[in-house]
């Protein structure tokens, strides 16, 4: 199947690592071409070159209100064109109530929700027709997962943005999408699990509520991202894609 992807040009932020570095091998392996973002200058680099001419990278903080101008620029400017966006932060810190404190709030909203705002009300003034704009979310979504305090806070109110969003830009021709997966085998899960006391058992645990009984590899949620975001899926908008391997019971 044609996904349609070649030579149109994403924009994935958090990309150095984990889910957003998934997307985007993916994205680049399809023919896409990517501006990928990290904080640090030379992972970032480091990340592009490993996916050959289709990518850059470019250091960003998606705290920075001024990250989403200079990213559209950074597309047009490396690739002449700019078709569309995946925002993909890192996870808030762990936490229960009771241990978050209020900076630990402030730099997630400011990072996860109002920088994904920003983002993408940048992507939306600067997108044509077929133009889409994704966010990687969580399964935090539909239902709180312990010890993950601030992320259950934030993701859905995201959530909602998304779904507002695609209301609004639909007429346009502009498609919004989300992406909500739960137990993929990256850093952060492996180091949400080492915050047990038996990182092995917390492992064995989840695995046993999963219905494939195992976690997902990140490739495939890359391949699910890639779906989404190319004119293959040119009649999804506004929805909530689960990528958890059956996890979330409910319809």
């Amino acid at each position: 199947m044609d996904l349609g992807l070649k030579d149109r040009v994403y924009v994935v932020t958090g990309a150095t690592r984990g889910l957003g570095k998934a997307t985007a091998r993916e994205l680049v392996a399809d023919g896409a071409k990517v501006v990928l973002t990290g904080r640090d200058e030379e992972r970032a680099a480091a990340a592009a070159a490993e996916l050959g001419p289709g990518a850059v990278g470019v250091a960003v903080d998606n705290a920075d209100p001024g990250a989403p101008e200079r990213l559209v620029a950074a597309a047009r400017e490396a690739f002449g064109r700019f078709d569309g966006i995946l925002v993909s932060v890192g996870g808030p810190p762990a936490g229960f109530v009771a241990d978050n404190t209020d900076e630990q709030w402030e730099a997630a909203f400011r990072s996860v929700f109002l920088g994904a705002v920003r983002l993408a009300r940048t992507a939306a003034a600067e997108l044509d027709e077929g133009g889409v704009i994704g966010f990687v979310l969580s399964g935090s979504v539909h239902e709180p997962i312990p010890g993950l305090t601030i992320s259950n806070g934030l993701r859905p109110g995201l959530a909602g943005f998304a779904k507002s969003l695609s209301d609004e830009l639909g007429p346009r021709g502009i498609r919004v999408v989300g992406l909500l997966p739960a137990r993929i085998d990256t850093d952060r899960v492996r180091e949400l699990d080492g915050l047990s006391a038996d990182p092995e058992a917390t492992r064995a645990a989840n695995e046993s509520r999963i219905p494939l009984r195992r976690y997902g590899r990140p490739e495939e949620f890359g391949r699910a991202a890639a779906f989404l975001l190319s004119p293959a899926a040119s009649y999804l908008t506004g929805v909530m894609l689960p990528v958890d391997g059956g996890m979330r019971h409910g319809f």
